[in-house]
């Protein structure tokens, strides 16, 4: 397939209005991740984009100007676990009729599976059963084959490789009571706890993907 038509075809992937994320890097290297929406684009010239809500860019606000580097991503529908990624870079922003972002057109266009292990730095609280007992924890990175997470005064559990352990987030964003079972493959000491990282038992598939999904698409991702 011409590079180009491929090109179009990943992009056209991703329909009017869908969300996605819209990830700045100022000069500094300052990070910042935001939810919008895709508005559409022309070929080999523009990508559109809607203007993130100006509460929730902050600072932010006063950096979004012609050439400061991108990164989008977002969900395709009919299409699960697959993610559209490309990066690119303001040419302009419009006022009217609306607050639009122009990008330049990409020079590539990632198809990206959630079952190749991309890995999300986040942090999302949750509670871990550990040999009966119930212990809080939060999230500290996750891929769709399992996470790191940080048992708060864990220290003086007594924990071996292979041990089944049981995770549950009450609340994140627009999810609910999630359960994933894991095994746990390493334990790290730390500061006021202990460090796991974990994977995944097949079991849990459905609800790890829906949180990747929803975690991909949400403002609140750690940079």
């Amino acid at each position: 397939m011409d590079p180009a038509e491929r090109l179009n075809r990943n992009l056209s992937l991703l329909q009017a209005g869908a969300m996605i994320t819209l990830e700045l890097v100022t000069p500094a290297g300052q990070r910042g991740k935001f939810r919008t929406c895709f508005i559409g684009y022309l070929p080999k010239k523009y990508v559109l984009v809607q203007y993130p809500s100006l509460e929730r860019l902050g600072k932010f606000s006063a950096l979004i100007q012609q050439g400061l580097k991108v990164t989008v991503r977002g969900l395709i529908e009919g299409h699960e676990g697959a993610v559209v990624a490309f990066t690119s870079q303001i040419k302009q922003t419009v006022q009217l009729p609306s607050r639009i972002i122009v990008l330049a057109f990409p020079e590539q266009v990632i198809l990206q599976s959630l079952r190749s292990s991309i890995r999300i730095d986040i942090k999302i609280n949750a509670l871990v059963v550990i040999n009966n007992e119930r212990w809080r924890a939060s999230i500290q990175d996750i891929s769709i084959t399992g996470c790191q997470i940080f048992v708060e005064n864990g220290e003086k559990l007594v924990l071996t490789n292979n041990s089944e352990i049981e995770i549950f987030i009450e609340e994140y964003l627009s999810l609910f009571s999630l359960k994933f079972k894991a095994i746990i493959c390493n334990v790290k000491p730390m500061v006021n706890g202990v460090s796991l990282g974990v994977k995944f038992l097949k079991d849990s598939k459905g609800n790890v993907q829906r949180l990747l999904h929803t975690a991909i698409t949400s403002e609140n991702i750690e940079p």
